[in-house]
């Protein structure tokens, strides 16, 4: 099965008289990039908890918040903490002093700066157990998290879908330039038979060997017989990596690039209009399957 790095999940569990919600959101991103909010005071489980997401995702950003609020039926009170406040106060006296700083420190101010109140710990939140709290804040990510591959496992499938039916298309376009190929020189040598033709008004005689000769180096350059066997397997790994179980997503960038540089190169050799409007419709097309396998992991 192929994941999206697109996804979310949530969950809630009940400790010491608080309410604790987590949410998950991931979105696309290279490697697989853990970023963690929590209350400060429970930065000791940040490692845990790091390393559980890792254990469950491969790749992506992904964005784990934590928060807490008072459980229904708690108090939740607040105190003022009298050694931050005279530390502020202290400082603004001495930037007055000091440095001519204008103005007063209000009330409000005062109030909004961080540490300056505090909330009461209930008495459950004083008797915290560490490893308590750490298997519970486990347990309610683990509980996120399969709300989060839930839904990215339901965007895969669907990029997934979107992909195949890209890849149907490139090969009808393959299927088209497959044919055209050998055309390309008998049209060749027709246009040049014609061109010579029309030209000829008894002033001078062109050699048959020489037109021979002639073609033979414009079949040898637009020769796209290698591009297109190797082509034909891209897109036959490409199914390939479809079908797997696994992060697919960095191997499907990798021969979408070789992709695009057989189709550059059959591009550069073919002297064919129709050879050229499938390559730049194939081209149109690599380049929104590139897109949306960008959202794989």
């Amino acid at each position: 099965m192929s994941f999206s790095m697109t996804g979310y999940g949530q969950s809630a569990v009940q400790y010491g008289g608080y309410k604790i919600q987590i949410e998950v959101k991931s979105v696309n991103h290279r490697y697989c990039e853990v970023m963690l909010r929590l209350p400060r005071e429970w930065a000791a489980t940040e490692d845990g908890l790091r390393k559980l997401v890792q254990s469950r995702v491969k790749r992506g950003r992904i964005d784990v918040f934590v928060n807490r609020e008072q459980a229904d039926g708690q108090k939740s009170t607040l105190q003022l903490d009298h050694s931050a406040a005279r530390a502020y106060l202290a400082a603004a006296t001495e930037l007055k002093q000091h440095y001519g700083v204008e103005g007063t420190l209000e009330v409000s101010q005062l109030l909004s700066l961080l540490g300056v109140m505090k909330a009461m710990e209930s008495e459950h939140s004083n008797e915290e157990d560490p490893e308590q709290l750490q298997a519970l804040l486990q347990q309610g990510l683990d509980e996120a998290l399969n709300g989060l591959l839930h839904m990215r496992a339901s965007e895969g499938r669907h990029l997934v879908l979107d992909l195949q039916n890209r890849l149907r298309h490139l090969e009808q376009l393959y299927a088209e330039m497959r044919r055209l190929a050998p055309t390309v020189v008998e049209e060749h040598r027709t246009r040049l038979r014609q061109r010579l033709t029309e030209l000829q008004d008894g002033s001078f005689h062109w050699d048959e060997s020489r037109v021979g000769m002639e073609v033979a180096v414009f079949a040898d350059r637009s020769n796209i017989d290698e591009e297109l066997t190797r082509l034909m397997s891209h897109f036959e790994q490409f199914r390939q990596l479809m079908e797997q179980n696994d992060s697919i997503g960095r191997k499907l960038d990798f021969l979408l690039q070789e992709m695009n540089r057989e189709v550059n190169t059959i591009g550069s050799k073919a002297n064919h209009l129709a050879l050229v409007n499938h390559v730049v419709e194939m081209k149109a097309e690599l380049e929104k399957i590139r897109e949306q396998a960008a959202n794989l992991e």
